[in-house]
């Protein structure tokens, strides 16, 4: 049985990023808060853990005083900076760029937004770290969609400045887009007014290229195992890609969750994994199976 890792899986720039971060300053201090889970894996999350870093909600966070606190990759929104400047917290700031430029467009939009009548509705998951920090840029007023009966929450008869959580599906980003034109343009045609109606693909580039690269790896082998946190949006969507692309696609955490019959007859196994899995875990996932490989062969 052949086994691969898909060398573009595992951890993106902004994952990277925040976990060299904690690592720096537990290698200084031997501990470190850190504003939920630094990423949205499981195994890694624990692996820090017993470095050192301690994991918090926002309640928590206003009770600390004087201390350091890591903001993750996912963003926050600005009550959180607020919250820091009053207890008098030092923030060690972990941001994803391509997240907090995103923050500016939704805050840029929703000024106009609030000139024009107009509302920000964000395609993504309601309660998700990073959409939570976007929703913060407009007063708690942005509406989440993320299917069709989402769209219920959007008054068509208003402007619309459309975005999208970075690490969602960029298909599912394009039919919710067409959903809202097709509404838009029904009430324009009944009522005679023209509304506003302006699109933004913020979707992390990093994020979407993997999909064709994804759909490309789940061909070439006989079964995938797709490594991912079940709180991953991003794995979610990715596993989603794997699945569409080769049925013979299994979604684990670890190892325990592998069953043996599904490499019965397979002479290919593909490794792969979202932006939020560490490489250490699919390889220890290879490692798994080539011991199962050398005790069936």
């Amino acid at each position: 049985m052949r086994i691969s890792i898909d060398p573009h899986s595992g951890f993106c720039f902004g994952v990277v990023y925040a976990i060299q971060m904690a690592e720096e300053e537990l290698d200084k201090s031997g501990s470190l808060y850190c504003l939920g889970d630094i990423v949205h894996n499981n195994m890694e999350v624990e692996r820090l853990k017993a470095r050192g870093l301690k994991i918090i909600n926002h309640e928590q966070l206003s009770q600390l005083h004087d201390t350091k606190v890591l903001i993750r990759a996912h963003g926050e929104p600005p009550e959180t900076y607020k919250t820091a400047i009053e207890n008098n917290i030092e923030l060690i700031d972990a941001s994803c760029p391509v997240v907090l430029k995103l923050q500016n467009r939704v805050r840029t939009s929703f000024d106009e937004a609030v000139e024009t009548e107009g509302q920000i509705v964000i395609y993504g998951e309601a309660g998700h770290a990073e959409v939570n920090g976007l929703v913060g840029q407009t007063d708690g007023k942005a509406i989440i969609v993320k299917t069709a009966d989402d769209l219920a929450k959007i008054d068509f008869s208003k402007p619309v400045y459309f975005f999208s959580q970075t690490t969602k599906s960029t298909k599912g980003f394009e039919e919710m887009k067409a959903m809202i034109e097709e509404r838009m343009q029904t009430f324009q045609q009944s009522s005679g007014e023209d509304e506003i109606f302006s699109s933004n693909d913020t979707i992390c580039r990093q994020v979407s290229n993997r999909e064709p690269q994804l759909e490309k790896f789940s061909t070439q082998h006989d079964v995938i195992v797709f490594v991912s946190g079940k709180k991953s949006s991003n794995g979610k969507a990715l596993y989603s890609v794997c699945k569409a692309t080769n049925p013979h696609s299994y979604f684990v955490s670890d190892t325990d969750e592998m069953e043996k019959q599904w490499f019965a007859d397979a002479e290919s196994v593909g490794i792969c994994g979202a932006t939020s899995t560490p490489m250490w875990l699919m390889e220890k996932v290879a490692k798994y199976l080539q011991e199962l490989n050398t005790v069936t062969a």
